[in-house]
């Protein structure tokens, strides 16, 4: 896979937090003396040997994962790091930290009306038909749904119910009537628990939000792009046929911790999910580093340890069959040619400071890991968005996220419809002032595009977002159609679908679009108003290139083309 990097922050944003593994308990939270840590065992270390070494640091084990050797532990604020690392046994451990931030959470704003900075088949004919789908009633206003070819595939493959895709997000509000029937029964699961000085007041008694619960609304809206019902209401995704599993890992307040990264990863693996959509990125630091001189030791080997810990569960992951899918980010960056870090850490604020960054040695997680699928945003033009990142060294796959400022010089230019429209909480919308308290949508809920359809007194809620995050989910969809059309049966799990990741991989490089360079390749954004810092240069052949990679996502091609599947 080539590598990818990180997004920069967008307006408001959803996170993840450290929780169990076994059947989704989550951690306690920290204390005043007390802090939770993630504590990676050393390759071949036993885990006696590490739980000995936890204790004598003065750590108290609240969970594992053994898929990855991770342990959560409850120790002191002070010294815990230190002392347990210096055990052979342990690889390192990492502290209650916010380290990551989902983009583009919040709906366009009225003041600043943008969301960035965002086994095995064989070859040949499909193995099953899945199901077929129409269109639903705002479908007319997704021109991504159309740039992907959804609109075309669905009357030959709307996807399988037995190919399960996990959202690793903020979560899914199940109460949507476009995402209602789609989730996997008896399946999603909670990482997080609420931590109110970052979240609020917790909803519940326990702090954990049920898993049908969205308090942020980026996960609900990535979640519609990839498989809201072709219901004749609403919205519809682009594998409406599939089915959601909901592995929630983001705080409400918008805080990303690395044990629910990791353990939504190798549950989903475990219960047989065939792909994950990652729209987030990891923090504090926009590029994790191996040994970044302008990092103290403890943060080095915190970002070694991010960076081992991630690419375990994505190895894990992988050998279980998952395709991993990540946005590449909205910082209008080259990632094979990093700026300066002037952001990281981001939290606590403040901490903040300059960092050159080494690309040989720096990664953007998820997206940089293992294999995963790195995607860049398209406008409705196909023009690259000016936010997103690219690069001939980490792109895989281009799709629609939304353009705010595409078309300039025309009537669209500036407009909501450049966005991207998706599934969205009613609770969130209504807290934002968007929609009134009797549901119907307010003047500052029109001027932000919201839209609303109805079946009798069934409602649906729509918003429009941009960023990779709205990309990505364009490709997961088609991806789950792959597997949909060549995935076989799995023993291991009853009635549901695999299909290796390579030829799932293989099957969404090879029926991209082929999108060319633009001509000339140098492509400023100054009409727009963006600075001369977001000018980009597109490198590559017509084949692949850093703006579209492979070629723009083509889900009529994945469930319609005959492909030679390489041994």
């Amino acid at each position: 896979m080539p590598r990818s990097t990180k997004r920069a922050q967008t307006t408001i944003a959803a996170g993840l937090l450290m929780a169990g593994l076994i059947l989704g308990a989550p951690a306690a939270a920290a204390t005043d003396s007390q802090t939770q840590y993630v504590v990676l065992a050393e390759a071949g270390s036993s885990s006696a040997d590490v739980l000995k070494a936890i204790k004598a640091a003065g750590g108290t084990v609240t969970d594992t994962n053994a898929a990855i050797g991770t342990f959560t532990v409850m120790a002191p604020a002070e010294g815990f790091v230190e002392a347990v690392s210096a055990s052979k046994s342990v690889f390192g451990a990492t502290g209650q930290r916010a380290i990551g931030r989902l983009p583009g959470a919040d709906p366009v704003k009225v003041s600043d009306p943008e969301v960035e900075a965002i086994h095995e088949g064989g070859a040949g004919g499909p193995r099953h038909g899945g199901s077929t789908a129409g269109m639903d009633p705002l479908d007319t206003f997704l021109w991504g749904l159309a740039m992907v070819k959804s609109d075309l595939a669905r009357s030959v493959n709307a996807g399988d119910s037995r190919v399960l895709v996990g959202i690793l997000d903020s979560g899914i509000d199940a109460s949507h009537p476009d995402l209602a029937g789609q989730l996997a029964p008896g399946l999603s699961r909670n990482f997080v628990t609420d931590i109110p000085l970052i979240d609020g007041p917790c909803e519940v008694p326990s702090c954990i939000d049920p898993p049908t619960v969205d308090d942020s609304g980026h996960g609900t809206h990535v979640a519609g792009t990839v498989a809201a019902a072709a219901n004749d209401l609403g919205v519809s995704g682009v594998a409406p046929g599939v089915k959601l599993v909901n592995i929630r890992g983001g705080q409400d307040g918008g805080w990303l911790f690395l044990g629910p990264v990791t353990n939504a990863l190798t549950y989903g693996a475990d219960i047989g999910v065939d792909v994950i959509n990652m729209s987030f990125y990891v923090d504090p630091w926009l590029y994790n580093c191996t040994a970044n001189p302008a990092d103290s030791p403890e943060d080095q080997l915190e970002q070694r340890t991010i960076i081992e810990a991630m690419n375990r569960a994505l190895d894990y992951a992988h050998s279980k069959q998952v395709t991993l899918v990540g946005s590449l980010g909205n910082n209008h960056e080259d990632l094979g040619r990093p700026r300066t870090d002037f952001s990281s850490p981001d939290f606590p604020p403040g901490e903040e400071y300059p960092r050159p960054i080494d690309n040989a040695s720096c990664w953007d997680l998820p997206v940089e890991g293992h294999h995963v699928v790195g995607v860049s945003a398209l406008g409705p033009t196909t023009a690259k968005a000016d936010y997103s990142n690219y690069g001939v060294e980490q792109i895989s796959l281009s799709a629609p996220g939304g353009w705010f400022r595409d078309s300039f010089g025309t009537p669209t230019y500036r407009t909501n419809g450049n966005q991207i429209l998706s599934t969205y909480p009613l609770h969130i919308l209504q807290a934002q002032g968007r929609v009134d308290a009797a549901g119907n949508i307010t003047p500052a809920g029109t001027a932000a595009g919201v839209m609303k359809d109805c079946d009798g007194s069934t409602c649906g809620y729509y918003a429009y977002l941009q960023g990779t995050s709205m990309a990505s989910p364009h490709v997961t969809g088609v991806a789950a159609l792959a597997v949909s059309r060549f995935g076989v049966k799995d023993p291991s799990h009853k009635g549901s679908l695999r299909l290796a990741p390579r030829k799932t991989e293989f099957v969404l490089t090879e029926g991209a679009a082929e999108h060319a360079c633009p001509v000339p390749p140098l492509v400023d954004y100054l009409d727009e108003g963006r600075s001369a810092e977001f000018t980009a240069l597109c490198e590559g052949t017509t084949e692949f290139n850093g703006f579209y990679g492979h070629g723009i996502v083509d889900a009529n091609a994945t469930v319609t083309e005959t492909f030679d599947f390489p041994e």
